[in-house]
Parts: C-alpha cells; structure tokens; sequence
C-alpha cells in the first residue's frame, strides 16, 4: 500500500470526518488518497481559517480536528491557528507537506525546519522518515491530542515519503480513562468545603462538557452553593440558575469581584491559568484559600497557586464529593444572593437603549433574544468579547465560543463555519468585530460553497476598539488605530451572500430574526457605538459599591 493511502487509512481508523486546508503540490499524493476515502476534504481560503475550523471541531466533538497545509508558507500560516487549539485545550492535528527528504531536487527553496517551528506550540511535532512508521505515529499523535490538557499535534510528510510501499498494519484504538482521585483524598477535598464558611464555585474550560454539566448541576444542586464561570466556563451549568452569579469577564473591579473577595474558599473546577484569571489569589495569611480539581496540575503562577490539586478525571471526582459531601447549617450565603441580584440588575441596564450606532449592551439582548437555548453563537476577539462574557446568559454548554486564552483575532467566522457544519439543525451566529471579521474575511466564499445557513453580524466601529478602550484608560490620546473598511454589504454580495446595514436597533432585531430564519450566508453590517466603554468598565466598576 501507498504510504499517503496507509495514512489516510490510519485517519479513517481514528474516525476523521473532515479535513480542512490548503493543499500545495507536496501534498498531491495523500490528497489523491483523500479523495479515495469516505474522508471530506473542506477546501478553504487560508491555512489559518482551515486551522481554526479544525480547532474548532476538536472543541465542539472533543475529537482530533484535522488541518491541512503545504510546506513552508502554507505550513507557517498554521501556527497561530495551532497555538490557539493549543491554549485553548482543543484537539487539532496539523499535516504539513515537505520536499523530498531523501533526495533535494530544488535546493533549499521553501525549506524551513517546520517540525522544529511548532514544537513550542504543540503537545507532539514529528517528521515522517519511514512510511512503516505512520500507524504508529497517528496513533501516538490522536492519543497525544486527546490526552488532558487536549491540545495540538503535528505531522509532517514529505512527498518521497508519501510514494512508499508500506505493508504496515493500522493500530486499534483504545479509549484513554483518567482514573478518580484516591478515596482520601476526595473526602478531604469535601471536608474542607463543609468547614468552610462561605465557599463559592469556579467553572473553567476544563469542566465545559456535557456530561460535567450534569455532574456540577447534581453537586450544586445538593450544596446550594453559589457559582460562577471564566468565559470559556459559560454554560456548563444554567447561567439562569438562582445560584449563578455570572461570568468573571475582568480580573477584577467588576460586582463578582465583591462575592470574590468575601469567599474564605474558592473551589475551581476546570480551571488553569491559561484562561485569563478570573481573579487575583492573595498570598497572605488568611488570604482565601483555593482548590484545584481538574485533569492536571496547577501551574503555580504570580496569581494563581491553590492549596490543595484535586487530579484525576473531573466528573467520577465531583460524583464521589456530591456523594460524600454534607450541606451546613453554618454557611452564610447570604451576601452572596445580595450580589447576585445586584449583578442582575446591572446586566439589564442599557438592555434597551435605543441609541444608534448601537450599545454593545443593546447587541448582546438583541442576539440572547434571537438564539435558542441550544443554537451557538461564536466570538471573534474584541471589546464586544467582554460584554457578551458578562451579559449573554448561557443555558447549555459551548454555546458560546469565545476564546479567552490565546485570544486571538481571526477566528470568529472560521470556527461558525465548522459550528454549522456540525450542526445543521441549529442556528449559528458569528459576532465579529470590524477588525477581526477583515482577517479571515474570505471564508465567507467557503461558507457560500458548502451551501451553509449562517449569519455573519459585524460590528463596525472602523478601528481596534479594544486597543483603543485600554488606550483610552492608561490616559493616553487616541493614535494609531483608526483605519477603513470596504462596503461590507458589497463585499458579502460579491462572495454570494447577502448584506444588509440596518438604521436601527429596531431594524437590526427585525432583519437579525429574518437572517437566521433564512437559507443562506448573510452579513450583517452594524454600526457600533463603544463610546461608554472607559466610563462603564473602569470609572464605575471602580467606584461600585460592594453593599457592605
């Protein structure tokens, strides 16, 4: 057999659905495999959107996303799409294509050390140098990928490689189990949760799965324990939950932080410090003591350094603690329920401001109003990333994807372009900013070509606003992050799909509700107003009042 069909075979046996690229003339002979098997190749405009799709199937499925791409610049155009599966905990494996490695026929020309380039932005890079090799190496890279923390994995096959005759056999694919924290362990993880006197929750990334869902609602359910999120923790338990006090979309200074600061005992569930701290751990005497349960390891950092790991497979541990654990009469909630609805009746304010260009505020109640309880909305990065973290109630897990670890600009439209491929039978929205929409912008034609039903929503503010927003709060003038943007509505036409720019908010609800009640791509371009962001987010929120 064909080393590049050997591969092929190998991806098929791991149950590879899709693969996304950009193909280059090295990849030719395991493309020609490709189209021979039940695998479909998603051809796309940039190696980065075939990565991010990728990433983001990984995220969705919690299996490997598979990516594409030629050597050199087809190769170096992955790497910010691998670090951000790789932060983000998302399963991904990168193909990259090489010259012959036998035997130069063009010298040095597009030559680079492409295994060496992602070794620091993967859990596993490594060149292909003998076809009978591939089973194997698949095997260890799938294995590799979906091993905590998921992450990204890389292979490299040259095109001499790719010709070899190999009689090598496909390894099976055994499941990979986390066993459950030690018995004792778990029971003095529950006892000082019971000694506590105000413990409060914390739902990370980690814990962002269904089944963890059903797990963490049992155990709040039972301790009446409040809880909040990071942004990549939303909705893994109802964020309409009367125990919810939100999502923690700043470090600190924001209502949350008032609850924060009173708790004696912060339990994480799935959370690192890759994700952007949710707050800031004190290292004093009687500072507030913090437990990490999770897959892995806490990485000790300035701001993060718990007192006690709980590791192991995250739901059999919560199962054992909700089992064990005993509610008491001596905590005090109390101040807790005060803030939660104070949280609440902040979130409503500016809900239904009429202002035009729109309030982000107004964006997020508009799109809360239109989406189903089960229908995805993914982020690009910008401001507006904070204020859907902070007012978009989620009620079910990943239903709002949002990166908040690499937190990189670009991705918004690739990943509802691999959300809608894989759910067909919900609405997917993409909220992008101006800025980030223009990065991966032509991954529209690719949403028209595989005949999705999407709705592209951009906020247009014609600069980098949230440059600007912190630009603005260390007092400096405005420089530097003003630009402009072509007719987004013609531009959408001109991919095929259909553009609208609405004069309203009123307006902006009803062609919103048309759009995702529609066949076809449509892009919504929409004047946003961020004028009230410094004042919001640093002049108020550090003047707030904790109600003590």
């Amino acid at each position: 057999m064909k080393a590049s069909d050997l591969f092929v075979k190998a991806l098929e046996n791991e149950g590879v659905e899709y693969i996304f690229g950009v193909p280059g003339e090295e990849n030719l002979d395991l493309l020609e495999s490709i189209r021979k098997s039940k695998i479909k190749f998603i051809l796309t405009r940039h190696e980065q959107g075939a990565g991010f799709m990728a990433a983001t199937y990984g995220r969705l499925t919690g299996k490997v996303g598979v990516c594409l791409a030629t050597l050199g610049p087809g190769a170096t155009n992955l790497v910010t799409a691998a670090a951000y599966a790789q932060l983000g905990g998302m399963p991904m494996l990168m193909i990259t294509g090489q010259k012959p490695i036998k035997k130069s026929k063009q010298g040095r020309f597009q030559i680079i050390d492409i295994v060496n380039m992602m070794k620091p932005v993967t859990k596993y890079a490594k060149q292909v140098v003998n076809g009978n090799n591939i089973p194997s190496m698949v095997r260890d890279a799938f294995k590799i990928a979906t091993t905590h923390r998921y992450g990204a994995v890389h292979i490299e096959l040259a095109e001499d490689i790719a010709i070899e005759e190999s009689d090598a056999k496909i390894f099976p694919v055994n499941k990979t189990i986390f066993p459950r924290a030690r018995t004792h362990l778990l029971k003095q993880t529950a006892k000082i949760i019971e000694e506590a006197k105000r413990p409060l929750i914390l739902i990370g990334r980690a814990a962002n799965t269904k089944q963890s869902s059903e797990v963490l609602t049992k155990f709040i359910e039972k301790t009446k324990i409040p809880f909040f999120t990071t942004q990549m923790g939303k909705g893994v338990v109802d964020e309409n939950h009367e125990l919810c006090l939100r999502t923690a979309a700043l470090s600190k200074d924001d209502f949350l932080h008032c609850a924060i600061d009173r708790a004696d005992l912060i339990v994480n569930i799935g959370y690192d410090a890759i994700e952007k701290p949710p707050f800031f751990m004190k290292n004093e005497e009687g500072a507030t003591k913090v437990i990490h349960i999770n897959y892995y390891p806490s990485e000790v950092d300035d701001v993060y350094f718990p007192q006690l790991d709980v590791l192991g497979d995250i739901d059999a541990n919560m199962e054992f603690i909700t089992e064990v654990i005993t509610p008491q009469k001596h905590w005090d909630f109390e101040y807790y329920y005060k803030i939660s609805d104070e949280i609440r009746n902040r979130l409503k304010k500016y809900f239904n401001d009429t202002r035009f260009p729109i309030l982000p505020q107004r964006v997020v109640r508009t799109v809360r109003n239109a989406m189903g309880d089960k229908d995805i909305v993914t982020l690009d990065n910008g401001i507006y990333k904070i204020w859907f973290a902070r007012n978009y109630a989620c009620t079910s897990p990943k239903t709002l994807l949002l990166d908040n670890a690499l937190a990189t600009m670009g991705a918004g439209l690739p990943s509802a372009i691999a959300a809608k491929m894989l759910n067909l039978d919900k609405k997917v929205l993409a909220v992008c900013g101006d800025g980030g929409f223009m990065m991966n912008s032509q991954e529209l034609e690719t949403a028209v070509r595989l005949n999705l039903d999407l709705v592209v929503v951009i906020l247009n503010d014609s600069a980098y606003g949230m440059i600007k927003w912190k630009q603005e709060g260390m007092g400096l003038p405005n420089f530097g992050l003003d630009y402009g943007n072509p007719d987004f509505v013609k531009y959408a036409q001109s991919y095929g799909a259909k553009g609208y720019r609405p004069k309203s908010c009123e307006e902006f609800e009803e062609i919103l509700d048309s759009c995702l009640n529609s066949k076809g791509v449509h892009l919504i371009d929409l004047a946003v107003d961020y004028s009230l962001n410094h004042k919001i987010l640093h002049e108020l929120l550090e003047k707030k009042s904790c109600l003590i």
